[in-house]
């Protein structure tokens, strides 16, 4: 088994998160190793419950890494581990970096030198218009536009980028062969052309309320700062923007109507955290 599969079983396993498994590796130094560890030594491991501990030595009998591996191979995508050079540099250092994304399209060291574009699924045509020609603008000059890939602002930040044929990154609360919103099938399939769509879940991980948080720190995490365009103050756009905070990236905000609620939560939200930590 290479240190790629070990991973990918690793994060395949139910509540084997990022974090526990960077104590996992501080002790045993491999992914293999964890996976070829007994429940005893895994649960004198911090944070390593006898639950987690048997859920990890009885893997053989509860993932199928072959029929992964297939998949893998017959969707085309990579998979990036924090070993690979190619992994996203600014997601390499926060605390809860994924150890495993899979990939459609490409990453470029350019990529690392990118904004983070988000608000709320519910917008108006005017924050989907500003948010398209800010994205716009931003791809034009050089910068990778990355965004979550859902309705509203996501869709319009990717659509500007793709038309100043500048670079784009879709981060997905799903697997790759799961397209949600359904609509927006051709437009991940642009965005791989010219960017890449990544998600740390493997094939068949439906989206819930569970995997759109994890998603929206991968989408802090992979850039420079976060600019939310348009966002109620119940928004999932404000949890990548206070993640963006906690990771001592820049967050920005478009400056809305005072009186709207559609606007409170990009002008009135957290915006005292915002401003302290910048």
């Amino acid at each position: 088994m290479t240190s790629t599969e070990a991973y990918i079983v690793l994060n395949m396993i139910a509540k084997v998160g990022p974090i526990r498994l960077r104590h996992m590796l501080d002790a045993l130094e491999s992914p293999e190793n964890i996976l070829r560890s007994s429940v005893d030594r895994l649960t004198r491991l911090e944070g390593v419950s006898r639950v987690i501990a048997e859920g990890i030595a009885d893997w053989e009998n509860q993932i199928d890494l072959t029929a992964e591996l297939k998949r893998i191979e017959a969707y085309g995508c990579h998979i990036l581990t924090p070993e690979d050079p190619l992994y996203p540099v600014p997601l390499r250092n926060i605390y809860d970096a994924p150890f495993v994304l899979y990939l459609h399209g490409s990453i470029q060291e350019r990529d690392h030198h990118g904004i983070s574009m988000v608000g709320s699924r519910r917008t108006t045509s005017y924050g989907r218009e500003l948010g398209r020609k800010l994205a716009y603008q931003m791809a034009q000059a050089g910068v990778t536009i990355v965004s979550g890939g859902a309705r509203g602002i996501d869709t319009a930040a990717h659509q500007g980028a793709l038309r100043a044929g500048g670079r784009t990154i879709a981060v997905l609360g799903s697997g790759l062969d799961i397209v949600y919103p359904a609509e927006n099938r051709v437009l991940f399939d642009q965005v791989a052309s010219q960017g890449a769509v990544i998600t740390q879940f493997p094939f068949g991980r439906k989206a819930d309320r569970q995997t759109f948080p994890i998603r929206n720190r991968i989408v802090a995490g992979m850039s420079l700062g976060t600019l939310v365009v348009e966002a109620n103050c119940s928004s999932g756009a404000l949890i990548t923007a206070n993640l963006a905070v906690d990771y001592g990236r820049q967050v920005f905000a478009v400056p809305g109507r005072v009186d709207a609620s559609y606007c409170n939560g990009s002008a009135t939200g957290p915006y005292q955290k915002w401003s302290q930590a910048m």
